[in-house]
């Protein structure tokens, strides 16, 4: 097939095509290199200029202040969940607090747990994670070493619409399944980390952010590898870091900056793309049902359930025969799922809002 079929993946997701077309017309030869970039080493010149590229892109996009440092790393979001705590948690005796809206936040607990005292500070498991907390309902600890919140769940599609206030107390976000999708403001963070394979790359390497202080807490017994200070001394080449990865990172950072016009760009296309699909929720009286609360809707995962499991079932059969693929829901949750990260255009969404109402018409 060389068709390419709108892929609502929710990681590997979608990457823009500009990016895949510069891919495949380089990969053989790098402009001037003579080598593909899967072949050249990352203590070339090349390779230096194109992972500081990639950091210069990352700090333009979100306006980044010099006393954040921009890492790549690998063993994704996941190997975060533990090295944070393991970082940041096990030499001390005072707790950090986590925000649960999901199952990645879920995840990212039991790691922490593993590392020293942990307080759940909200649990949205009562309310089967269909929204986020309001500000009234976290009572931060003023002493905890900082505060933990999963921005958006790919899972069951919900996103905080701003960041949680935690009265000073160090705000540590994994961003995973949102990075890049829309400004924030930084200075609100004292670490960010995120998976590169939702919206800004493929999988394999891992941003990291984090601020100077809290770098200048990382405790120098810890395994190397595991170490912030090291990779930000050694500009995240200590090992061998996934070259390739890299530089679609670069592609994709360039061409929402110089394509996009950037984030505040971004967000206005992701919020029109999520609307289209909401729209044909909530008009479809009830056929449709949305999983999150209007309030915590996701723009990123839009999730919702048909009348039955086998409706949900030949939705997914039919969308995938008209070239809209990967909707079925995670398996802990059902239903339909689709994942519409930056790089899902318009007319991808557009074709799905159709179908939906297609299909409404056919089976209400």
């Amino acid at each position: 097939m060389r068709e390419r079929i709108f892929n609502f993946s929710p990681g590997p997701a979608t990457l823009p095509l500009p990016v895949l077309e510069e891919v495949q017309r380089d990969l053989l030869a790098l402009p001037g290199v003579g080598a593909s970039i899967l072949e050249i080493s990352h203590r070339s010149k090349t390779f230096e200029e194109i992972i500081q590229q990639a950091e210069a892109n990352i700090r333009a996009l979100l306006s980044l202040p010099e006393h954040y440092h921009v890492l790549f790393l690998q063993g994704g979001a996941s190997l975060q969940f533990s090295q944070v705590p393991m970082t940041f948690l096990r030499a001390t005796n005072r707790s950090a607090d986590y925000i649960i809206t999901g199952s990645w936040g879920k995840r990212a607990l039991a790691e922490a747990q593993r590392e020293g005292n942990v307080r759940v500070l909200w649990d949205g498991k009562g309310d089967n994670y269909n929204r986020v907390p309001a500000s009234a309902e976290l009572a931060i600890d003023s002493s905890a070493v900082y505060v933990h919140f999963t921005s958006n769940e790919t899972i069951q599609g919900v996103q905080f619409p701003a960041e949680p206030e935690t009265g000073g107390v160090p705000l540590v976000c994994d961003a995973s399944s949102d990075f890049l999708s829309r400004p924030i403001d930084v200075s609100r963070y004292g670490f960010i980390y995120a998976g590169a394979q939702k919206n800004v790359g493929p999988a394999g390497v891992t941003v990291v952010i984090i601020r100077q202080d809290l770098l200048e807490q990382v405790p120098d017994d810890l395994p190397t590898m595991l170490n912030y200070k090291v990779h930000t001394e050694h500009g995240s080449l200590y090992n061998t870091p996934p070259v390739f990865a890299v530089y679609v990172v670069m592609l994709v950072t360039r061409w929402l900056l110089e394509s996009i016009g950037g984030l505040e760009q971004m967000h206005a296309m992701n919020r029109q793309k999520a609307q289209l699909l909401y729209e044909a929720i909530d008009r479809s009286e009830g056929f449709y049902r949305g999983h999150a609360q209007p309030g915590s809707r996701s723009l990123m995962n839009v999730t919702w359930r048909l009348p039955t499991e086998e409706l949900e079932a030949q939705f997914v059969k039919e969308a995938k025969d008209a070239g809209l693929h990967e909707l079925k829901g995670h398996r802990s949750v059902g239903g339909i799922r689709a994942s519409i990260y930056n790089a899902m255009p318009m007319e991808g969404v557009r074709s799905l809002a159709e179908f939906m109402e297609a299909f409404r018409q056919r089976h209400a």
